[in-house]
């Protein structure tokens, strides 16, 4: 669960805004600042909300209780990327007034929701629980964690979450969960022509019901600003080239939260040492000297819409595996549009340097790429592959479903 410490310097996101404006670290948009008042509509009514409940437990003491079951209303907000959602979310966390919060990537959330039902099931099997249906269960647990949950790129892609996204967020809302999240889409384009769709349908009149729909129609993607003239390969791997890498990343990161994250890929945890919206940082040993697989590099390039890439080694016939790993990753990124910024010890058309196998005519076409994505062409088609994910026509994965 993420959590912050030590009470938040502002009692309002508006207060939190103008000082980030006053020190320069973002520039003042309209469009931010209705969301920044919507942002503090919801602490106010967050925080009498929790009054009132408190209110409520001691009404024996006053021989009264007041009525608490009136529901929070959420937020869900789309609009493009590099916007601002995320950031004014994250600022919306840090002053929300309660202890029992989580702010998670949406898909790690569904992970950890499927891992749930799973040992609901095994339990149920074990005789050391009851009840067919792990959904009540589990939302009750989840509320039990925290009952103001945001998630970031709310997004759906999976037939095993699409199935019970409907009745999981039903429990949810019930147990006076409020939801805040941030998405590309709007609700009506969630898991568009996805498989079995009219199954999930539900869950947008659901999310309806109990969000504020916002679209943030700001003009300016502030995060492309940042990358557009920085160098995206850097070489030889050195001093003055690992500073400008470091320089690139600090810009992107722009004060955001930076952490470390794992992606779920059939069971298994990819680790990613660095992370911070759509944007994620590894080393060449993180990425090509572990056993990974084109999944692997699949689940990483849908993620992340920016990879930084430390240290590319030149490579010969005594590291094809690694080579043939950074191969496949270049392949995966380049198809799906993936930003690549990185420091090499060598041009793309020195890196690899060996003679056996499949691996040196292979790597003609990793080199060609390598230089494909620094043009302004390939920035362009970064752009339009963005805005493909904005609109919601990224590719839907066909897994098996985990009805419950």
């Amino acid at each position: 669960m993420t959590s912050r410490d030590g009470p938040p310097p502002f009692r309002t996101l508006r207060q939190a805004y103008a000082d980030k404006v006053a020190r320069g670290e973002i520039t003042r948009d309209p469009a931010q600042e209705v969301l920044v008042n919507a942002f503090d509509r919801l602490i106010e009514d967050v925080a009498a909300k929790r009054l009132a409940a408190k209110s409520s437990s001691l009404g024996w003491l006053f021989g009264r209780k007041r009525q608490t079951k009136a529901p929070v209303m959420g937020l869900y907000i789309h609009g493009g990327v590099g916007r601002g959602k995320t950031m004014l979310m994250d600022m919306f966390f840090d002053l929300v007034p309660v202890r029992r919060k989580r702010r998670v990537h949406f898909n790690d959330f569904m992970a950890d929701v499927h891992d749930r039902i799973g040992r609901h099931r095994a339990a149920v099997k074990a005789g050391t629980a009851k009840g067919d249906d792990p959904i009540p269960p589990v939302a009750r647990d989840l509320a039990e964690l925290a009952w103001v949950l945001c998630f970031d790129e709310f997004a759906v892609t999976d037939i095993a979450d699409a199935m019970i996204l409907s009745r999981l967020f039903s429990a949810l809302f019930e147990e006076g969960v409020v939801l805040v999240a941030t998405s590309n889409v709007a609700p009506d384009d969630l898991y568009r022509d996805g498989l079995n769709r009219p199954l999930f349908t539900p869950f947008i009149a659901t999310l309806r019901r109990h969000a504020h729909v916002l679209h943030l129609d700001a003009e300016t993607d502030y995060r492309l600003e940042k990358l557009n003239g920085v160098p995206v390969y850097m070489h030889p791997v050195d001093a003055a080239n690992e500073r400008r890498l470091d320089e690139a990343w600090r810009a992107l990161v722009d004060g955001a939260g930076e952490h470390s994250d794992e992606i779920l890929v059939k069971g298994r945890r990819v680790p990613v040492p660095r992370a911070v919206r759509d944007a994620a940082r590894f080393g060449f040993a993180d990425l090509c000297d572990k056993p990974l697989a084109a999944r692997d590099y699949l689940a990483i390039a849908e993620r992340y819409r920016t990879i930084f890439l430390d240290g590319i080694p030149v490579m010969d016939d005594s590291t094809r595996n690694a080579a043939k790993r950074f191969i496949l990753l270049i392949d995966t990124l380049y198809d799906r549009k993936v930003r690549l910024v990185a420091t090499a010890q060598a041009a793309p058309t020195d890196l690899y340097r060996g003679r056996l196998g499949a691996e040196a005519f292979e790597f003609d076409r990793t080199a060609s790429r390598l230089i494909e994505m620094q043009s302004e062409e390939w920035r362009e088609a970064w752009e339009a592959g963005a805005h493909e994910r904005s609109s919601g026509t990224s590719t839907t994965t066909d897994a098996p479903a985990s009805s419950g």
